[in-house]
């Protein structure tokens, strides 16, 4: 009998674990979509866009990727 009160006692934390982690990764879902939205909101109103920085190579010195010198 000891076992079954075991088992339902994991059963019920993994249940518990199951449901925080799905509303955790659906949090994290939603705020993707608002970043994404308000993204696309700012490129369309001409803000936000990226900028062409042409081709990029590796700096020796720093290890940071710049734009071609012309």
């Amino acid at each position: 009998m000891p076992h079954v009160f075991a088992l339902v006692i994991a059963g019920a934390g993994l249940y518990a674990g199951y449901k925080w982690v799905s509303r955790q990764v659906a949090q994290m879902q939603d705020a993707v979509r608002r970043q994404e939205a308000d993204l696309r909101d700012a490129v369309a109103r001409g803000r936000g866009a990226p900028k062409d920085l042409g081709t990029l190579e590796l700096d020796p010195k720093s290890g940071v990727y710049r734009p071609r010198a012309k």
